[in-house]
């Protein structure tokens, strides 16, 4: 019997439905299981239900603090996803959204596969953290 292909999981925080449901399709497309929500509260809900390799928010969900409070919330889990803010300016500057350990992602839906690598990126680097704090353990 075949073992099942265990997806990275993903939780999308958007308050726009048509930026949340692109945003899923194109990464369950690349392979990945995705959760979506459109409110922090949602979002806080979910990340209390669920565990998550990455979450991304759009940076002003319901107020322009929403998506960094969600990404606080979400990193101080025990099983700390990958974080980042997302943005679907075409030309987005770091400056635009001045972040901390937050990493930006810029959202070109003209350009799947960069975003897909992207995420593969953030996924790998939070594996990487992980070995390493187990090993120093």
């Amino acid at each position: 019997m075949r073992k099942s292909l265990e997806l990275a999981r993903v939780l999308v925080v958007d308050d726009e439905l048509s930026s949340r449901l692109t945003l899923q399709t194109l990464l369950e497309a690349g392979g990945y299981s995705v959760d979506v929500a459109g409110s922090a509260a949602e979002a806080f809900s979910k990340l209390d239900q669920g565990q998550y390799e990455l979450v991304l928010s759009e940076a002003e969900v319901e107020s322009p603090q929403a998506g960094r409070q969600v990404l606080s919330y979400a990193r101080v889990k025990p099983y700390q996803p990958a974080t980042a803010l997302v943005t679907a300016y075409r030309e987005a500057k770091a400056s635009r959204y001045p972040v901390g350990d937050e990493q930006q992602v810029s959202i070109n839906a003209e350009n799947v596969s960069a975003l897909l690598g992207q995420v593969a990126d953030l996924i790998g680097l939070r594996a990487q953290r992980r070995a390493f704090r187990a090993a120093a353990q």
